[in-house]
């Protein structure tokens, strides 16, 4: 029973942040602008999100990579379009 208790949390937080980047895409792509998103944080945060995703592999945590795989697609996405956008 602790165990299910436990892993609700870790799919809990793994819904809750890895949506929080959704509106972000969503303006993005609506505004075709991303002046307001910092390219250094865009890459500080994706390098971070690469170092969960090998954690995540090395203790078999399906929260931590499902949540994880997911924020740095969308993340990665945000990127690119900040530098596609950057160049029109």
């Amino acid at each position: 029973m602790k165990i299910i208790y436990i892993e609700f949390f870790g799919y809990f937080a793994a819904i809750l942040t890895t949506l929080a980047f959704i509106p972000q895409l969503i303006k993005t792509l609506k505004t075709k602008k991303a002046d307001d998103v910092s390219l250094t944080t865009l890459i500080m945060f994706l390098t971070g999100v690469a170092a969960w995703i090998i954690y995540g592999i090395q203790i078999s945590s399906k929260p931590i990579l499902i949540a994880n795989i997911i924020t740095f697609l969308l993340n990665f996405l945000i990127l690119v379009f900040k530098l596609i956008y950057a160049k029109e």
